[in-house]
């Protein structure tokens, strides 16, 4: 094979405007060229022509324009968080070495389960922004699958076992235990169950709408796995919806423990079979993989193990 070797002044210019990119995304955030514009220090004219520049390099459409309106095309969306990512990434790296500490910026978007994002996350951000003022955090509160990179998202947390990913790096933050609860009032009328078999008698609680296995795993004090089957079954594809369901009487809720410490201490819920252990789940941190990681991804997910370990850690004597 051979390789055939231009003059330097020949060579097509491949990198993109830099400048250019910043009055993109600064059009696509105001919805405007004149704001956009005068965000970057420009006139209307001149961020038109920046943007016409960077199509003309992409040979790429960027935005829907008519006398009213604008908005981004499909490619303009891909380019928009793609940029995004990589303003801040330079911005962080600029400050790592201007200070000892890099300060995160821009924007950090998660997804997290609803029951954990109001159990955990949300305590945990509220010091954590005061620590990061300049950084903003966008969460989105699903059970649903999400995918990453095609969304956009910096980082997952996920309950439970989570399928490998090439792209994707997980980090286990905390392993939570699960177990059976039910309200007050729904034990005064079906009454406590005492040994595994009596919950036959009773409504559960089930996590996932789809046909799938029912059964709830736990071990007995001699160590002999128990299998909790029966019962007339209610089904929900939320976390929060069955803590919810079990509050309002219901039926019996099989979630993880340390999720539910407010609502035991306020008497709302009540643990059943105590001897019984139910099986470990683990917490995981998902984000995608990068040579670099963001210090914003970074220092979210370490401030979080940080408040977990103060969170679950026993009171001192």
């Amino acid at each position: 094979m051979s390789f055939r070797s231009f003059p330097f002044d020949q060579r097509q210019d491949t990198d993109i405007d830099l400048r250019a990119l910043r009055v993109f995304v600064a059009i696509a955030e105001s919805g405007s060229f004149i704001e956009g514009g005068k965000t970057r220090g420009l006139t209307r004219s001149a961020a038109g022509k920046a943007v016409a520049r960077l199509e003309a390099h992409l040979g790429a459409r960027l935005f829907h324009r008519t006398t009213r309106s604008l908005s981004l095309t499909v490619d303009g969306q891909r380019l928009y968080e793609r940029s995004v990512q990589i303003l801040q990434d330079m911005a962080e790296t600029e400050a790592s070495i201007r200070q000892d500490t890099p300060q995160p910026t821009g924007t950090l978007r998660l997804t997290v389960p609803e029951i954990y994002g109001r159990a955990v996350v949300l305590p945990f951000l509220s010091g954590f922004l005061d620590q990061w003022p300049a950084l903003d955090v966008e969460v989105s509160f699903t059970d649903r699958i999400v995918d990453l990179v095609e969304e956009g998202f910096d980082l997952s947390i996920r309950i439970g076992e989570v399928a490998q990913d090439s792209l994707l790096i997980a980090r286990v933050i905390e392993q939570a235990q699960g177990g059976m609860y039910a309200s007050p009032s729904y034990l005064e009328i079906f009454g406590t169950p005492d040994t595994p078999e009596d919950l036959t008698r009773h409504q559960r609680l089930i996590y996932g709408l789809s046909p799938r296995p029912d059964s709830w795993k736990l071990t007995s004090p001699e160590g002999a796995p128990v299998l909790i089957n029966g019962g007339r079954l209610f089904r929900f594809d939320s976390g929060e919806a069955i803590r919810e369901a079990a509050i309002q009487s219901m039926g019996i809720a099989f979630l993880p423990s340390s999720l539910l410490d407010t609502d035991i201490n306020a008497g709302r819920l009540v643990k059943l079979l105590p001897g019984l252990q139910g099986s470990t789940l683990p917490i995981q941190v998902l984000y995608p993989s990068r040579k670099h990681l963001a210090a914003k991804i970074r220092l979210f997910i370490d401030g979080l193990v940080e408040y977990l370990n103060v969170q679950r850690s026993p009171p001192t004597p």
